[in-house]
């Protein structure tokens, strides 16, 4: 298991900005990779956005590849989650994943990833 914290949930007005971050310690050699996600009451959970560790290389969903950002921390354990032009309909729980993820195709599958914190509540109002 890797241990997992985040920071930087809260309330946030339509059309505005909040920045996630997560850190990850413990197991971290068991993961190749960390992904956010979030979960609105009565809906599934939805991949957002996620990193491999060695390369850098990013996966953002397509619907929200023009105002979500993930990005490194200070390290390959360290990401955080840029997020603009916030829409009401996007209040929920984000979650900070990390996992092994075999295949490229599997990054946005909740399934890939054994390990997820807490989860801020992000609240976005008008």
């Amino acid at each position: 298991q890797v241990g997992l914290r985040e920071s930087g949930g809260g309330l946030a007005q339509v059309g505005g900005s909040l920045r996630l971050s997560c850190a990850a310690s413990g197991r971290t050699f068991s993961a190749n990779a960390m992904a956010w996600f979030r979960a609105a009451p009565g809906k599934d959970r939805e991949f957002l956005a996620s990193m491999q560790k060695k390369t850098g290389g990013t996966t953002v969903a397509a619907t929200m590849k023009d105002r979500f950002t993930i990005a490194r921390g200070n390290d390959e354990n360290t990401v955080t989650l840029q997020m603009d032009r916030l829409k009401a309909e996007e209040t929920a729980t984000y979650y900070c994943e990390a996992g092994s993820v075999p295949q490229s195709f599997m990054r946005q599958r909740p399934s890939s990833y054994h390990s997820w914190g807490q989860g801020p509540r992000v609240t976005v109002s008008s």
